[in-house]
């Protein structure tokens, strides 16, 4: 139910300034009536304000003798929502010691009433994560700089290490950050390509703020931006590949945003880019699924090299014990 904030405080507020106070009372000095007192009474008992009522003819509302009000109030959802965040920034590794996030964590916790601090100790002692797999952390320092940037709307110069290993010199004006699938990616325009980017945070070398304010599109869509440019992979040779077992298989094995997935009679065809054939093949026998290649014949290739490799792998004979030995002496006396 909604309570107007200012309604509510004005309420703990009259509640400190004297002993007790009846329901008319109250009524009358906030221009309500008595229903409407009584919810937010119960809306602060909620929070953990200690509201005691007496009843009779000289009864009233106060507050328990020696209550102190703590220097913040969440109700049980809010605090809720902060400790998941805390939790979730250890589980992400952002660069935060955990010393800071148990500290914050203990300072939550210390302002809550007795009812919520009892029952977000029970999540926060026995919720766990495991760290996602090929998660990259992102820097600290970058982070701030960037979100400083972002927050006073100042272009950066950085340079900015590609796929390939090729480093260029940008001018960028920032728009977000955002994380997406393993990895934190930085969105702005690109001065150089005069085209909107993504820029991967592990790729960016020496940030510098520029005294070169910008005005933000606020019509571009940052978040749409990122799954439309991951989803679609231009580079690379084009691929299909037909997986037969059925679609939430599939979703439980490859990233939505590696490509685009269609059903069939016999599975599901799998349409995408691969920037390297070879590696591409070693990732589908990875996958250990039944498939089928439709194109290109660049990756049946591939596939048959990595099979060759394998029998050659499992042909190998160890070799005898007296030629390990002999080799290594022979290894020793060269030293």
């Amino acid at each position: 139910m909604y309570h107007p904030t200012s309604r509510v405080l004005t309420v703990l507020e009259l509640l400190q300034s004297r002993p007790s106070i009846t329901g008319p009372e109250l009524a009358a000095r906030l221009e309500m009536d008595v229903r409407t007192v009584r919810r937010y009474i119960t809306h602060l008992q909620d929070v953990g304000i200690p509201v005691e009522a007496n009843i009779g003819r000289h009864g009233g509302y106060r507050l328990r003798p020696g209550f102190k009000l703590p220097p913040l109030l969440f109700t049980e959802e809010e605090a809720t929502a902060i400790i998941l965040g805390l939790l979730g920034t250890s589980w992400l590794e952002i660069g935060q010691p955990a010393a800071a996030v148990e500290g914050a964590l203990a300072k939550v916790m210390r302002v809550l009433p007795f009812r919520a601090r009892e029952r977000l100790n029970a999540i926060s002692s026995h919720m766990f994560f495991f760290s996602p797999q090929n998660e990259t952390r992102p820097d600290i320092s970058l982070l701030l700089s960037l979100s400083e940037a972002i927050g006073q709307q100042q272009r950066i110069a950085l340079d900015y290490r590609s796929h390939y290993d090729q480093v260029t010199h940008r001018k960028v004006e920032p728009y977000a950050i955002i994380g997406w699938e393993g990895h934190w990616y930085l969105v702005g325009y690109c001065c150089l390509r005069q085209d909107h980017r993504t820029f991967r945070l592990d790729r960016i070398q020496h940030v510098k703020l520029l005294e070169e304010p910008f005005e933000k599109d606020e019509t571009f869509d940052c978040q749409a931006y990122v799954m439309e440019k991951h989803a679609r992979a231009p580079e690379g040779d084009y691929i299909e590949v037909e997986f037969q077992v059925p679609l939430y298989t599939v979703q439980q094995k490859i990233p939505a945003y590696y490509g685009k997935f269609s059903a069939t009679p016999n599975g599901i065809l799998y349409q995408g880019h691969a920037y390297n054939l070879d590696q591409t093949a070693r990732y589908l026998i990875s996958l250990n699924l039944p498939f089928v290649i439709h194109q290109p014949q660049g990756l049946r290739d591939a596939l048959i090299r990595l099979a060759e490799e394998m029998r050659q792998t499992a042909l190998t004979q160890p070799a005898p014990e007296e030629n390990v030995k002999q080799e290594a002496v022979e290894t020793h006396k060269a030293q």
